[in-house]
């Protein structure tokens, strides 16, 4: 485990690990959180990592939570990098919100209200699509029907 020393213990500060690995609207929490939770092998933590392994929208976070759980001898199988969409219906979330915004609106408004009004959608598709989000984003806004 790249020398890094296992503990088998929970650490001190696990309710805000825990906290931070739920957090929907912050991919970058939960991978920090699978980092250093993935320094403690004890059955609370690989519960965390399985959950976050299995159902996190995040490929990367997926993946580290695998590593970890894998580091620590989990009989576990690689997450699936092949997703549709990580969210139902994203087409229509984004008309929505394209809808409430005045007719003449630029991208950059569009991206802020989806941004203060569905958080969790603009995190995992950041973190999903890393650099190429905003080209992905403003074709997905310019494509949706007014």
């Amino acid at each position: 485990m790249n020398n890094e020393e296992v503990i088998q213990e929970l650490p001190e500060n696990y309710e805000e690990l825990k906290k931070a690995a739920g957090r929907s609207a912050d991919w970058r929490a939960r991978l920090e959180a699978v980092e250093e939770l993935g320094r403690y092998n004890h059955k609370q933590i690989i519960d965390i990592l399985n959950r976050l392994m299995v159902s996190d929208p995040v490929y990367t976070v997926q993946e580290a939570a695998y590593n970890k759980l894998i580091a620590f001898g989990e009989d576990v199988k690689v997450p699936s990098k092949n997703k549709a969409e990580l969210f139902r219906g994203i087409s229509k979330i984004v008309l929505r919100i394209k809808k409430s915004l005045p007719r003449d609106h630029s991208y950059e408004e569009f991206k802020e209200k989806l941004k203060k009004m569905r958080i969790d959608v603009y995190d995992a598709y950041e973190g999903e699509k890393g650099e190429n989000f905003d080209a992905w984003l403003e074709k997905l806004w310019a494509s949706a029907a007014k």
